[in-house]
């Protein structure tokens, strides 16, 4: 999987490699996160993914900082099993799925206002 080398892989789109340095650099200790990354973040994701892709991104981070705390080692559940990624989705079908589950209407007035828009 290229996920080591995700930068020369063929398999991950722009956006999903733009994502995943989003992700190294929130991994990094200490964080440090350039205005033009963020700001090329902002550029492809609303306020509302840019939050929900942090929160996801920061959660894993808490997981493995509290695994090493303790000690935890892999069990060898998933030996030589991986994750395949998903196929892509097509322009507007994220939008549309949010609106059938009543998403589609969220009060973003507070992240707005923290995300200076």
């Amino acid at each position: 999987m290229g996920l080591v080398d995700f930068e020369a892989s063929p398999e991950f789109t722009a956006v999903e490699k733009l994502a995943l340095r989003y992700a190294v650099a929130m991994t990094a200790t200490p964080v440090e996160l350039a205005d033009g990354l963020f700001n090329a973040m902002r550029a492809q994701f609303d306020v509302r993914q840019l939050v929900e892709l942090t929160a996801a991104i920061a959660w894993e981070n808490y997981r493995a900082r509290f695994d090493h705390a303790f000690g935890c080692a892999a069990e060898g559940f998933s030996e030589g099993a991986f994750c395949p990624l998903p196929p892509p989705l097509l322009h507007g079908e994220i939008d549309q799925r949010d609106d059938q589950n009543g998403k589609g209407e969220t009060n973003t007035h507070q992240l707005q206002k923290l995300a200076g828009e």
